[in-house]
């Protein structure tokens, strides 16, 4: 078994933060971002960085710039890039027999969208019985049409909080 727990970098691609339209908070957070890459790699633990791969048509249609990592969060020799079709990472990837292979039971998450893919990855870990850190102020996402951004994140923090350790990017621990 693993004590370290893998860090799971999700949908942090070029179109979330292109400067037209980028997500809230975006320079602080792709600063947060590389900081938790950065301490994850110091600390030995298992990377993965997932990007989602959109339709005809969606800013992240592979092969394109927008679906490509952010150039900051570039994976390195021996870091697994998964390439999803869904919102939960462990429905469309091999996500789940990769943490199980490595001996991985916790994962800290972080990344985009708040709503759609940290939530639903979130939950998908959880149901695979891995413990989760969820990176409190570490996923954004867009305003809505009734509610920011900021209050979007806040409210995928207060509902998975009974289920998950939140915690702030500058106090996530990997071990090492």
């Amino acid at each position: 078994m693993s004590t370290r727990p893998a860090f799971l970098l999700i949908d942090a691609q070029v179109n979330m933060f292109d400067p037209a339209s980028p997500v809230n908070d975006s320079a602080a957070l792709l600063e947060r971002l590389r900081s938790l890459l950065e301490r994850a790699r110091a600390a030995g633990a298992p990377v993965f960085l997932v990007r989602n791969t959109g339709g005809e048509g969606d800013p992240d249609v592979p092969g394109t710039p927008g679906w490509e990592l952010h150039p900051s969060l570039a994976p390195r020799a021996g870091e697994r890039v998964l390439d999803k079709t869904t919102c939960d990472t462990f429905a469309s990837t091999p996500l789940g027999s990769e943490l199980v292979a490595l001996g991985v039971t916790s994962v800290v998450i972080a990344g985009l969208q708040s709503e759609w893919c940290i939530r639903e990855s979130t939950l998908g870990a959880l149901a695979a019985g891995h413990a989760v850190t969820l990176v409190s102020d570490g996923h954004s996402t867009y305003d809505g049409k009734t509610r920011t951004a900021a209050e979007t994140s806040a409210a995928v923090n207060a509902e998975l909080a009974a289920r998950v350790a939140l915690v702030a990017a500058d106090q996530v621990a990997f071990g090492g």
